[in-house]
């Protein structure tokens, strides 16, 4: 298929999922799967408000999902996993669109920021702590800077561990920069699916964000990317500069890890171990293939 066919069934592919999240008719995403992904997740461990910190792990741990991701699907693996290490894990659905269940992270960034404020608040009066740390993959790992930068949560929060951010945003294989050869296209995604168009590299929503430094003091700051990612692209973009900042590539660690853009945040035990160490740097070990 030529490179332009490509291209343009991806856009086309764009456009039906904005289609989709104004048209589709059913209840909506704050409902109907609210009562069902919490239950899954308390059976598993996490999203308990009865858990007490540990002073091993006196922080409790926020899980924030992707785009399209919502506060079970994107954590079956690693909140499982933070809980038998004994932390407290929670998870929130943000940037919920009306008639579009299930998938979240579809709304304006900012106003996903200021549900995170609220969830934070609500997890440190429910468990006594005085912060938490903040866990999120691909946009998950970057609206929380937001949070941070904006809206005083580095006062509430110790640690930010992205997996797979798109903190300098994505241009999808270079697919965003056809979109001005598409007109209208692009206005449709703001309007439909703002936060999708929030994440193109050189929004509005970025440039603000990275105005002035990627970083705020106080706060420690890791990313954990693999190069293999074909969602937020260039991968390097996923990197911070700042202090109490630290970078890492899965593949720098395990050379044969192949994982991409979800298996990163939602599967790759290299990648796990890393958000391991992050929390507890203390106690970190060394992270191999075998981890």
């Amino acid at each position: 298929m030529l490179p332009w066919r490509r291209a343009l069934r991806a856009l086309t592919a764009a456009l039906i999922v904005a289609g989709a999240a104004t048209l589709t008719p059913t209840a909506t995403a704050a409902e109907a799967p609210a009562s069902r992904t919490s239950a899954a997740a308390v059976s598993s461990g996490w999203n308990d408000y009865g858990c007490t910190p540990s002073a091993a792990h006196p922080r409790p741990v926020v899980l924030a999902h992707g785009t399209f991701g919502n506060s079970v699907d994107n954590w079956l693996v690693l909140a499982p996993y933070l809980v038998n290490r004994g932390y407290c894990v929670f998870s929130l659905d943000y940037g919920q669109l009306p008639n579009v269940p299930f998938f979240h992270g579809l709304g304006p960034i900012d106003k996903s920021a200021e549900q995170l404020d609220g969830y934070v608040d609500k997890v440190l009066k429910a468990t006594g702590a005085k912060e938490v740390d903040i866990v999120g993959h691909s946009q998950g790992g970057m609206m929380p800077r937001y949070y941070l930068k904006f809206l005083g949560g580095a006062e509430k929060v110790n640690a930010l561990i992205g997996l797979g951010p798109d903190n300098h945003g994505t241009t999808l294989l270079g697919l965003t920069r056809l979109l001005p050869y598409f007109p209208g296209v692009q206005d449709l995604l703001s309007a439909a699916t703002p936060g999708l168009a929030d994440q193109i590299a050189g929004s509005t929503f970025l440039t603000k964000l990275n105005a002035g430094g990627d970083t705020v003091p106080g706060v420690r700051y890791t990313v954990i990317a693999t190069k293999y990612d074909e969602v937020v692209t260039p991968y390097r973009s996923q990197f911070l500069t700042g202090p109490d900042v630290r970078n890492v590539v899965v593949q720098d660690l395990c050379p044969v890890d192949l994982s991409e853009h979800v298996a990163v945040g939602i599967l790759d035990r290299v990648a796990h171990h890393e958000v391991a160490n992050a929390l507890d740097p203390a106690h970190a070990t060394p992270t191999t293939c075998l981890s």
